[in-house]
């Protein structure tokens, strides 16, 4: 039978996995352009500014309730679905998901300080709540990212007869992906987020809207992005040249590498094929792989075809996914970088190119289908481990026959929630308080609204 329930529940958390990540992203992101935008209305007395801070905070504010809604599902779904992992694997990684609690408790105590401390607390104060809500948030996605490392490369504990012994929480905390893994994905939250939010202004911009209150939203959200951008390709090659020792398997199948060699050529693109030992259609670049991985053209790497069948990825997925995910961040790294040359060479003129704008939007995109992308290379790459070298994904799935059952329900959940959410963020655009004066928006306090060229 092919829809089998191994299948099914695979099935379900990518699901999952899919929706939840959008929240998780966003939810990192955000806080930190409320506050630097805030900041900048206070330091520069500009009211488009603290407009721009007090949409974005809505918007957090509707993502963290439904963020938190899709976050607890995941997690009752890992005892649900995979029942022998949780049993195994709780009492390793349990410090991280407890210590993602506190950290996700701390943001509900300041993000509700700083919603209902508009107009209450002093401006200053205000904006120092801020500070928590991002703090927290980043950390829980370390924590988080930090137990999807473990799996990866697994520490901090022994196996004696089939029974975890000796356990180090620190130590898998601290395992060897994680100092990669982590940083990753945080950049990955802020360049998503930054360049979804220029994408929604330059998207205003292309139907007319070119007023300070859009340029401003696209300058901001184009500078987070902009300085993530970099810091994450250099964070991805570290990551990935780090996979050829911690997960060689994976590496292999990223690379299209399938076949052991010396001085191996790059391969971009292409449908790698094991029984070939071949990556067909692939544009090939002469000993680029040596090259880039071990800064010799002529150093050793380990092929697909030195690993038995039984534990192999499946090439295609990992190798297209992670060759597209590459393809995604040079592209939001060359529109970024375009921007600002541009901005710069105008002496500070914010560039109104359509095909500027139109890259920008499509950057935006590219943001969010690179972490879809990025996820999707580090869970199926691990295949067929759950823990790598240590518990298959078919030894850890749970025997209740109704997966099938389980996995529409929980996928029309988050339908619903999608469904939700996106109804919500238009309700908030439209409700824009583009015409409230500064004195409106906070108290004791009186602005300007300086223009921007």
């Amino acid at each position: 039978m092919f829809w089998t329930n191994l299948l099914a529940a695979r099935t379900q958390m990518g699901v999952s996995f899919v929706f939840h990540i959008i929240f998780s992203v966003l939810g990192v992101g955000l806080p930190v352009l409320l506050c630097i935008s805030e900041g900048l209305a206070l330091f520069r007395k500009d009211a488009h500014m603290m407009m721009l801070a007090r949409q974005w905070t809505r918007a957090f504010a509707i993502l963290f309730a439904i963020g938190a809604v899709s976050g607890t599902i995941v997690e009752f779904e890992i005892s649900l679905v995979w029942p022998i992992f949780a049993g195994k694997a709780g009492a390793i990684i349990g410090l991280p998901f407890a210590t993602e609690g506190f950290a996700f408790f701390m943001e509900g105590i300041f993000l509700g300080l700083y919603l209902y401390g508009w107009g209450r607390l002093s401006p200053k104060a205000h904006w120092l709540c801020s500070f928590p809500i991002v703090l927290s948030g980043s950390s829980s996605a370390w924590f988080i990212t930090s137990a999807n490392s473990w799996m990866n490369s697994p520490t901090g504990f022994q196996m004696v007869n089939g029974k975890v012994t000796n356990i180090d929480p620190f130590a898998a905390i601290l395992n060897p992906s994680t100092p990669f893994e982590t940083v990753h994905m945080i950049l990955a939250c802020y360049v998503a987020t930054g360049l979804g939010a220029a994408a929604i202004y330059a998207f205003g911009m292309l139907r007319g809207k070119r007023d300070d209150y859009h340029r401003r939203g696209l300058l901001i959200g184009l500078a987070l992005g902009g300085i993530a951008i970099p810091l994450q390709i250099a964070c991805g090659d570290l990551n990935a040249r780090s996979l050829e020792d911690t997960q060689p398997a994976k590496y292999a199948a990223m690379e299209g590498v399938m076949q052991s060699g010396n001085g191996l050529p790059l391969y971009i693109g292409g449908i790698p094929d094991p029984n070939t030992k071949q990556t067909r259609y692939a544009i090939i670049i002469p000993q680029g792989e040596s090259l880039l991985s071990h800064f010799t053209i002529n150093s050793h790497t380990t092929g697909f075809d030195a690993f038995p069948p039984a534990d192999r990825p499946d090439p295609v997925r990992v190798h297209l996914a992670f060759d597209a995910m590459v393809g995604c961040g040079f592209f939001i790294f060359f529109i970024s970088a375009l921007f600002w040359f541009l901005y710069l060479k105008r002496k500070g003129r914010i560039p109104e190119n359509k095909w500027l704008l139109r890259g920008v939007i499509v950057a935006g995109v590219c943001g969010f289908l690179a972490v879809e992308l990025g996820w999707i290379t580090t869970e199926e790459g691990r295949q067929p481990w759950i823990v790598y070298n240590i518990m298959r994904v078919g030894s850890a799935v749970t025997p209740n026959p109704l997966m099938t059952i389980s996995l529409i329900v929980f996928s029309c959940i988050y339908i619903l929630l999608g469904v939700t959410l996106v109804a919500f963020l238009i309700l908030i655009a439209r409700r824009r308080e583009a015409q409230r004066s500064w004195s409106e928006l906070i108290v004791k306090d009186t602005v300007k609204a300086e223009p921007i060229k």
